[in-house]
């Protein structure tokens, strides 16, 4: 496992020494589940975004509505 070396707020180096509260075994494996959590909501933030924005598309593209319904046509519903 790789190392780092970084700053954190007073409050953060609290928060990281109640590591035991929380169920970890050490404020290294805290943090590492955090960034994990973080990095999953960011690409799920990504995701939404993505989906509103194809969405909003799709809304407004009659020829892509069509398309579409053609492609589906026959599937079982």
């Amino acid at each position: 496992m790789l190392q780092a070396k970084f700053s954190v707020k007073e409050s953060q180096a609290y928060f990281l020494s109640n590591y035991k509260k929380y169920g970890f075994k050490d404020k290294s494996s805290m943090l590492r589940t955090a960034i994990d959590h973080f990095k999953k909501e960011i690409e799920l933030e990504r995701l939404r975004g993505s989906a509103d924005l194809y969405s909003e598309i799709y809304s407004e593209d009659n020829d892509l509505k069509e398309l579409t319904e053609t492609a589906i046509s026959g599937w079982p519903k």
